[in-house]
C-alpha cells in the first residue's frame, strides 16, 4: 500500500485506474475531488455504475450496448432494413448517428481480425452476422471497420461472406478531411483519398457554360 493512503482509498485509486489512459495520478485527483467537494456526485457515480453493470447488454441483433433485449435502432421500424453497416465498436456507431449520414441498421464486432490476440471471426460474431444475412431481406453490408491491416482483413473477411450471399458489400470512403491541407495530409490518407475518388455531379447550365 502506497504509504498515507487508507485501504479504502487505495482500492478507490486502484479501481479508477481501469479506465483506458488514467494512471495513479489521474485516478488519485479524481479521487481527491469526489471526496473532498463532490460526496453527492461520488454516490450518483457509484449508482450508475452498479446499475449499469447489471443491466446493460449486448443487443440481441446487432450487439449494441442496451439494457432492452432489442436495442432501439433495432427495433425501430423507421431504418432502412436492406442496408447494414458493420462497425468495430458501440462507440462507432454513436459517431455515425451523430453524423445523420446513415439510415440503416447495424452490427457491432466489438473488435477486429487479430490472430495474435486469439480474435478470430468466432469472438467477433460472425455467425451471428451470417445469419442476419439469410433471415433478413439485406441488399448491401456497409463495412466501416478501423483503417489498419486488421481492419482492412476484417472488411475482406466480411465482404467475402456477403459476397457468397450475393449480398453487395461496400467499404466507407477515407480520405482528406474538410479543411485539410495536402501538404499536411499523410501518404496514406492521400493515397485512400485518390482511389476512392467519385465524378463530380455538375448541373445541365453548368456543364454548357
Amino acid at each position: 500500500m502506497t504509504q498515507g493512503y487508507s485501504p479504502l482509498l487505495q482500492r478507490l485509486i486502484e479501481a479508477l485506474q481501469c479506465l483506458p489512459g488514467v494512471g495513479v495520478k489521474s485516478a488519485q485527483r479524481m479521487v481527491f475531488h469526489l471526496l473532498d467537494k463532490d460526496r453527492a456526485g461520488a454516490e450518483r457515480l457509484a449508482m450508475a455504475l452498479e446499475e449499469g453493470s447489471r443491466l446493460i447488454q449486448h443487443c440481441s441483433l446487432c450487439r449494441m450496448l442496451t439494457e432492452q433485449e432489442q436495442c432501439s435502432l433495432c427495433s425501430s421500424e423507421r431504418r432502412d432494413k436492406t442496408q447494414l453497416c458493420v462497425v468495430e465498436s458501440p462507440a462507432d456507431v454513436i459517431a455515425l448517428e451523430q453524423s445523420a449520414a446513415f439510415r440503416g441498421r447495424y452490427f457491432v464486432l466489438m473488435g477486429h481480425i487479430s490472430p495474435l490476440d486469439g480474435i478470430g471471426p468466432a469472438e467477433l460474431g460472425l455467425e451471428l452476422l451470417e445469419q442476419r444475412i439469410r433471415d433478413e431481406d439485406i441488399k448491401e453490408i456497409v463495412l466501416a471497420t478501423s483503417v489498419t491491416v486488421e481492419g482492412d482483413a476484417t472488411a475482406h473477411i466480411i465482404a467475402s461472406l456477403a459476397g457468397k450471399h450475393g449480398v453487395r458489400a461496400s467499404r466507407i470512403a477515407y480520405g482528406v478531411p474538410m479543411g485539410g491541407e495536402l501538404e499536411f495530409i499523410d501518404s496514406g490518407t492521400l493515397s485512400r483519398a485518390m482511389s476512392g475518388r467519385r465524378d463530380i455531379e455538375m448541373s445541365r447550365s453548368e456543364g454548357e457554360a
